[in-house]
């Protein structure tokens, strides 16, 4: 079977003004339905949104329409309908199927068509590329699109549905890098594309086949048009020129100079592209007429406009034109006449009047714009390229003796500096339809929980990950100086990534790290107070998939229970039949595998560890003891070891046997299975006694085998050194009953390996391996009722959430282009979509949901060295000299102060409660700064010693108890000593004075 592919989570949170209408960021694609008066945007947020103009656009006479002078008398525009069609940009759209359909390419692969005319409410994925999908086009009264892309390929799809049509590798037999697509034009016997190699080429759309390339540009291809007869293609370039080209041919016939700037956009509705728009990445948007003339470059080019931003895409209907940039607001402008009848200043009307190819020109084409016709300004006029002879020079006497042609000079040519500016018609748009404000910029803190974030308002807001919502707001402000405000002096460990560039919040959890962060639960302010365990930790990986997907839990656990309905109705049937035919013989039944009591019902609620039987609020807090939430996790990641596996000795374990271990769950517990509570507490605290790094180093490699004694297994948890004799010692009391609980499950596995069936690598694997086991038990147990296996994360492990209706909830997959979106829903959605869900979401994910199992992942741990301050303590070096410890990166510094109380401070057999607790009466520094007791090793080595080296920590006691001065074991007086391994110890290193 195939490698699957890596799949991840993504969240994103609700923006609180993100009522529909408008875009939060840039808008990159534009398209007008005449016929209806509709305007289509498509935006970086990944938002196509559509738009009543409320405008008279299909009168295309001259003759027959009356210009509209005052733009305050126009009707607004207003909102008509949106959808969150992709979850990245939105790089281009376009009108389909006779105005009927609107396709859209975005940087999420997809390309999607939308019909909400028909009553869609969402688009249609209808193909997908590798890698971003940067262009779209169609001919409109065709059923097929083509879109291309920066993987290099063009395809066309079906509108229907039915797929890929055809396949186009543009690379071809040149290997080019450069070969993304980013312009495509089409008509239904020829296809245009053009990218970043600068070379247009030419296809057949319906067999593939590469027709000829056009070559001149000296830069990235950016727009594209193919006039209707499919002989002329016009083209637009960052090296700032419009080339029109002959198809047959196969040359370009003119360059066109008329922008100073990287061209962006190019559009025209004129079958002979003889009137057409572009813009720049200056902000400028051209008209340029060239109907009735024989020359292109004899033509009329005006400056319209004058965007702030470059424009991204420009559209013209009727007298009006549309422009988008990276505004998240549209600007339409009033349309200028630039036909025959066009009102130009004396000068250039005497030339134009003279000009045998103006005269040339049909009445009856004249004015086809019919617009307001004001003298257009002899500064709006550009020169359309180096050799048109039109506009002449009309510059000041003083500047009479240079030439025209020295003076027009655009784009990387010599410009005179004494030029007079370009000054656009239009200084202001007759409207603009306002968007809403995105996210741009974000900060996520130290805590790795809270996230920092700037709007194109400019207004900063604070966000909590796992809450999902905004928790303060700072107004208009620079967000690096609200930085220091709310950051915490805290290490953790990532577990997500964020991204705004969709102008959204977007929590993105991959399997290799989502749980590798944790939080202790009393720093948690919670609404409904939960008594936690002391030192518990929450991994927040969990905690938040727990709420992300609660009703798709819920809706799994009913489809449980009815599943288990029925096999349990088998088992009243056989167990009737037993009632009516009675064994001759008694046989005295063996105690219950799964340590729970025989009558416990089969439908009671699922339990986070499996168990079932009631618990009141005391016996819950003593079952999730910190032994319990060790146990819970190393059986949640031993294969075939089923959750409930966990001996009643076990969940009835005091907190205050293995402080190391209390709260250290999940960084510790992946990489060791079930442990016997019992063999632990053979061994007194005592008998540890650290030796050496080396004796360490074998201790952890036992630790993946055996828990050690009390200390032995604090140090696993929390500190590791010691001796190799407590190593062996240690695996030989624990290894062989741990043996010999596997041993039936082996046996077990084996004898039922006939029964085995193969499950799907996804979601609904998890579900089959639960049937499977229900299955086996009725095979070995056909007259015991089946007890739930659905063992979801309990609030003790993960609080109760409500998280916000509208967070997206999206399951992606890698793909070597990007990542390509499998599922998207919402929080409140997906119980209702669980059979996709089941279908496309990983089988880890799964896991973490059905059965509370995390992946198994080796803890991280800090090494460190212990030193009494000033010798004014006792040292807690070993015989050896070794003072040189490690611990799980997550203990405290009150764990550390209450293992150093422990080897200078021993306690009496039966501890006084009222006695003072170590934090109480020792301190813990580092680089002569005391260390707050809650802090964690990671934070501590981070913040405070900020080296690479092992962390060099001093005790002191503050005055409160009296601590005897020598301690009973000798010490060596050299503590360089090489230990029996032949492994260099580290020396202590000198006390700071």
């Amino acid at each position: 079977m195939a490698k699957k592919a890596r799949q991840r989570i993504s969240y994103v949170l609700e923006l609180d003004h993100s009522s529909s209408g408008g875009h939060r960021l840039g808008v990159n694609g534009l398209a007008v339905d005449r016929d209806n008066a509709i305007l289509y945007s498509g935006g970086r947020d990944g938002v196509i949104c559509a738009w009543d103009l409320n405008l008279e656009l299909n009168n295309r006479s001259d003759r027959d329409r009356v210009p509209s002078r005052d733009s305050k008398s126009q009707p607004t525009t207003k909102f008509r309908a949106s959808t969150q069609a992709h979850t990245h940009w939105v790089n281009d759209i376009v009108l389909a199927a006779n105005n009927t359909a609107l396709v859209s390419a975005s940087s999420d692969l997809t390309v999607k068509v939308w019909r909400p005319e028909l009553g869609d409410t969402e688009p249609h994925t209808i193909g997908q590329h590798a890698d971003y999908v940067k262009c779209v086009a169609t001919p409109n009264t065709a059923d097929w699109v083509a879109s291309g892309g920066l993987d290099r390929k063009i395809y066309l799809w079906d509108l229907n549905g039915k797929g890929k049509s055809l396949e186009i590798d543009v690379r071809g037999e040149d290997v080019s890098e450069k070969a993304s697509v980013y312009a495509m034009s089409v008509n239904p016997n020829i296809l245009a594309s053009g990218g970043p190699e600068s070379i247009v080429r030419l296809w057949d759309p319906k067999s593939g086949k590469r027709i000829t390339k056009l070559v001149g540009h000296t830069d990235n291809i950016r727009a594209i048009l193919m006039n209707e007869a499919g002989d002329t293609v016009m083209t637009a370039s960052s090296d700032q020129t419009v080339k029109v080209w002959s198809v047959t041919a196969g040359r370009c016939m003119y360059t066109l100079t008329m922008h100073n700037d990287s061209v962006w956009s190019l559009f025209s509705e004129d079958p002979e592209l003889a009137v057409f728009y572009s813009s720049d990445r200056s902000g400028l948007i051209v008209k340029t007429d060239t109907r009735g003339t024989v020359e292109m470059d004899e033509g009329l080019s005006v400056a319209v406009a004058q965007e702030h931003d470059g424009v991204n895409k420009v559209v013209a209907c009727g007298d009006y034109i549309w422009s988008a940039t990276s505004s998240s607001s549209i600007n339409r402008w009033t349309n200028v006449e630039t036909g025959p009848d066009a009102q130009l200043p004396e000068p250039f009307r005497h030339l134009r009047a003279s000009s045998p190819v103006s005269r040339s020109r049909k009445p009856s084409t004249a004015s086809a714009d019919g617009l307001v016709k004001s003298e257009i300004p002899a500064k709006s006029i550009l020169r359309i390229s180096n050799t048109a002879v039109f506009p002449p020079d009309l510059n000041e006497p003083s500047e009479a003796n240079l030439t025209p042609g020295t003076l027009a000079r655009k784009g990387s040519e010599v410009v005179n500096p004494t030029i007079p500016a370009i000054e656009p018609i239009h200084h202001l748009p007759q409207e603009t339809i306002e968007g809403q404000n995105g996210l741009v910029k974000h900060k996520l803190l130290n805590d790795r929980r809270r996230v920092l974030t700037l709007d194109t308002a400019g207004d900063v807001l604070l966000w909590d990950l796992i809450r999902c919502e905004v928790i303060q707001r700072f107004g208009k402000r620079h967000l690096e100086d609200v930085e220091p405000e709310v950051n915490t002096l805290e290490a953790v460990a990532p577990w997500c990534s964020i991204d705004t560039s969709s102008g959204n919040l977007t929590v993105v959890l991959e399997p290799f790290n989502c749980f590798d962060a944790e939080m202790y639960a009393d720093e948690l302010v919670l609404s409904e107070p939960i008594d936690f365990r002391e030192d518990q930790r929450i991994n927040l990986g969990r905690w938040i998939l727990r709420y992300l997907f609660a009703k798709l839990i819920d809706e799994e656990i009913k489809r449980d229970e009815i599943h288990r309905l029925r096999l349990n109705d088998g088992v009243e049937k056989r167990q009737a039949a037993s009632r009516l035919n009675p064994p001759t013989s008694i046989s005295i039944p063996t105690s219950n595998m799964q340590g729970w009591e025989a009558g416990d019902s089969p439908l009671t609620t699922p339990r986070a560890n499996g168990a079932n039987y009631p618990m009141s609020p005391g016996l819950a807090i003593g079952v999730a003891t910190p032994a319990n939430l060790l146990g819970l996790s190393e059986n949640a990641v031993t294969p075939g070891s089923p959750l409930e596996r966990v001996s009643s000795s076990q969940l009835h374990r005091t907190s205050t046997e293995d402080y190391f271990s209390t709260g250290i769950s999940s960084v510790d517990a992946p990489a060791k299975p079930a442990t016997t509570p019992a063999a632990v507490d053979q061994t007194p605290a005592k008998d540890e006694v650290p030796k050496s790094p080396v004796d360490t180093k074998d201790r952890d490699k036992d630790t993946a085998k055996s828990p050690s004694t009390p200390f032995g297994k604090k140090f696993r948890m929390g500190m590791s050194f010691g001796t190799k004799k407590l190593g062996r010692s240690a695996s030989t009391t624990i290894e062989k009953p741990t043996t010999a609980e596997e041993k039936p499950e082996e046996n077990k596995s084996e004898s039922s390996s006939n029964h085995e069936k193969e499950i799907d690598d996804s979601f609904r694997g998890v579900i089959q391996k639960i049937h499977n086991d229900y299955e086996k038990q009725l095979l070995e147990a056909p007259d015991k009722f089946v007890e739930t296996k659905i063992t979801p994360a309990l609030p003790i492990d993960a609080p109760v959430l409500k998280l916000p209706p509208g967070t997206k909830v999206i399951i992606q997959e890698e793909t070597s282009g990007g990542s390509a979106n499998l599922y998207r829903g919402t929080v409140m959605s997906v119980g209702v979509d669980a059979d996709i869900i089941e279908e496309k979401a990983p089988m880890w994910l799964g896991e973490v949901l059905l059965t509370n199992t995390i992946p198994q992942k080796d803890p991280v741990k800090v090494s460190f060295v212990l030193h009494p301050w000033k010798d004014t303590l006792p040292s807690i070096a070993t015989a050896d000299g070794n003072n040189r410890l490690n611990a799980n990166r997550m203990l405290r510094v009150k764990k550390i102060l209450a293992y150093v109380a422990e080897r200078i401070d021993p306690q009496p057999e039966e501890p006084d409660p009222d006695a003072l607790k170590p934090e109480e009466y020792l301190e813990l520094y580092c680089n002569d700064q005391l260390l707050p007791n809650t802090m964690s090793l990671a934070t501590l080595r981070a913040h405070v010693w900020k080296g690479g080296n092992d962390v060099v920590l001093y005790y002191k006691a503050n005055g409160r108890k009296e601590i005897p001065k020598e301690l009973p074991q000798p010490t060596l007086e050299d503590p360089a000593v090489s230990d029996p391994g032949g492994q260099q110890v580290i020396p202590p290193i000198a006390t700071v004075t």
